[in-house]
C-alpha cells in the first residue's frame, strides 16, 4: 500500500482564508481536535482541507482520521464511517452524510461533541488496522 507523504502545517492559512465570521468556530473545532488527539499531525489533506493523522504503516488513508472544512452555509466535520451514524441523535438539525456532518454556520458547535466524534473516528481507524 502506497502511503501519501504528510506535510505538516497549512491549517492557519486555511482558516485565515475563510470569512471572519466563521474563523472563531473553525478555531474552536481545531482546538477540540487537538485536545482529543494531541499528538496527531496537522496538515492540509484531501481537497486541501485541514486534516489530522497518526502516520503509521498499519493505518489506511495515510493515518488520516478527521478533517474539517467550510463551504457556505456549512461548517463540516469529516470523520471515518460509521461515526456520523453513531452520533445521529446528537447531530439532530445537521445535514448528515456517510462520512461527514454539516453544521449550519449560524449554529453553535459543541466542542465536547467534536472531541467525542474525533475519538470515535480514531477508534474506527485503529480497529480497521487490526482486521
Amino acid at each position: 500500500m502506497v502511503k501519501k507523504l504528510i506535510i505538516p502545517g497549512g491549517v492557519e492559512g486555511y482558516i485565515a482564508k475563510c470569512p471572519e465570521s466563521i474563523q472563531a468556530k473553525l478555531k474552536e473545532i481545531r482546538a477540540a481536535i487537538q485536545e482529543a488527539a494531541p499528538n496527531a499531525i496537522e496538515t492540509l489533506s484531501y481537497f486541501q482541507f485541514p486534516g489530522y493523522c497518526y502516520q503509521d504503516e498499519k493505518y489506511d488513508y495515510s493515518g488520516m482520521f478527521v478533517w474539517f472544512s467550510y463551504k457556505a452555509p456549512y461548517i463540516r466535520l469529516h470523520v471515518r464511517p460509521p461515526v456520523v451514524q453513531d452520533f445521529k441523535k446528537e447531530l439532530e438539525g445537521c445535514v448528515l452524510a456517510t462520512g461527514s456532518v454539516s453544521f449550519p454556520e449560524e449554529n453553535s458547535i459543541r466542542p465536547e461533541l467534536i472531541k467525542e466524534m474525533v475519538l470515535a473516528s480514531i477508534d474506527v481507524m485503529k480497529n480497521k488496522a487490526k482486521e
